[in-house]
C-alpha cells in the first residue's frame, strides 16, 4: 500500500472510487460479489464501451480524453477536486528519476512572525508535512507540533495524539485526504513513499483511508481537543500556503472571542511564555531533509 510501485495509479484510482458509489434503484442489486458499480455500470453512466473502460482500468488504454475523463468522473459522483485529481493523475508523464530535494527552511521574517503572536499556536510545514518551525505556544499545545516531527505521522504513530484530540477519528479521516491532496499525482516523490510506507505498515487506520483516494484539500476547521494542562479546547485552525515556497503551509489555531476556550489558552500561554523574544529560535531553526525519517 505505498505511494510508488504502481504502474497504474489510475486503474488503482478508479476502482477504488468506483467501489465507493452506491448502486441506486435502476441498477439490480442482487448477486453483487464487490461493494459499488460495477465496470459496465460506470462505463453505461459515463457513456463510453464497457470495453474501452476496463482497458482503462487494467492500464491498457493510457490516453484517455479529458471529456471521457470528465465524463468518467459524472459517473464516480467526483467532486472538483476529485475530478481535478483525476485529470492530474491520467495525464502525469512518466516518472522520471527526481533528484533529492533540498532542505526546506523558513524565512527569518515568517519566524519572527509567528513568535510574536503569543496567543495564537501557529507552525509551519513542509509539503508533506514535516513541521519546520513553529511558535512556543504551539509546541506547548502538542509536543508534536515542534520542528522535527511530521503531522501525518504522529497523527497516526503517537499514542499522545489519540488521548489529545477528542475528535481523533474525524481528525484523520480529514489528514489523508488532504495529504494526497498537496502530493497531487507526484506520488513518486521519496518523502511521500517514505510516509506512506511507513504509515501502511505500522496503522492499519491509515492502510483503510488511504486505500478510499479521498481527496479534500480542506485548509478551515475545528479542531477538539483535551490538553492534560489547559483541560478541554475547541480550536479554529486555518491552514495557509506560503507563496514562493514549492508547498510550505502556515497553520494558525484560534479560540473564540470570550469562550471558556480561550481563557484556557491565555492560561498555557502563560504557563509556557518563552523567556525573551524569538525564544522558539533554537527549535525552530532546524531543517528538515526530505527522505530522512524523523524522530
Amino acid at each position: 500500500m505505498t505511494a510508488a510501485g504502481d504502474a497504474n495509479p489510475l486503474g488503482r484510482y478508479l476502482r477504488a472510487r468506483r467501489a465507493l458509489v452506491q448502486p441506486d434503484e435502476a441498477w439490480d442489486q442482487g448477486n453483487r460479489r464487490v461493494p459499488g458499480l460495477r465496470r459496465e455500470e460506470v462505463a453505461f453512466l459515463a457513456g463510453i464501451s464497457s470495453d474501452y473502460y476496463n482497458r482503462l482500468e487494467q492500464g491498457r488504454d493510457r490516453n484517455p480524453s479529458e471529456q471521457v475523463l470528465r465524463s468518467i468522473a459524472r459517473a464516480l459522483r467526483l467532486d472538483e477536486e476529485a475530478t481535478t485529481y483525476l485529470l492530474e493523475i491520467a495525464t502525469r508523464k512518466s516518472p522520471r528519476r527526481k533528484r533529492p530535494r533540498r532542505p526546506e527552511q523558513v524565512g527569518d521574517g515568517l519566524r519572527t512572525l509567528i513568535d510574536s503572536w503569543p496567543l495564537t499556536p501557529a507552525y509551519i510545514h513542509g509539503t508533506y508535512m514535516d513541521v519546520l518551525a513553529a511558535n512556543s505556544l504551539a509546541i506547548a499545545l502538542s509536543p508534536f507540533n515542534a520542528p522535527g516531527h511530521n503531522g501525518i505521522l504522529a497523527a497516526f504513530l503517537e499514542p499522545e495524539m489519540r488521548e489529545l484530540h477528542q475528535d481523533w477519528e474525524d481528525m484523520t479521516a480529514r489528514v489523508v485526504p488532504y495529504l494526497r491532496s498537496v502530493a497531487g499525482a507526484d506520488i513518486d516523490d521519496p518523502r511521500l513513499v517514505e510516509i506512506v510506507g511507513e504509515l501502511s505498515l505500522r496503522s492499519e487506520r491509515f492502510r483503510t483511508l488511504w486505500a478510499r483516494q479521498d481527496v479534500k484539500h480542506k485548509t478551515t476547521g475545528t479542531s477538539l481537543l483535551r490538553h492534560p494542562e489547559a483541560g478541554p479546547l475547541e480550536l479554529h485552525y486555518e491552514k495557509l500556503l506560503v507563496p514562493g515556497t514549492g508547498g510550505q503551509t502556515l497553520v494558525t489555531y484560534h479560540a473564540q472571542p470570550g469562550s471558556a476556550s480561550e481563557e484556557r489558552l491565555r492560561l498555557l500561554a502563560s504557563m509556557h511564555a518563552p523567556d525573551h523574544v524569538g525564544g522558539t529560535r533554537p527549535a525552530g531553526d532546524q531543517t528538515v531533509t526530505p527522505g530522512h525519517a524523523m524522530p
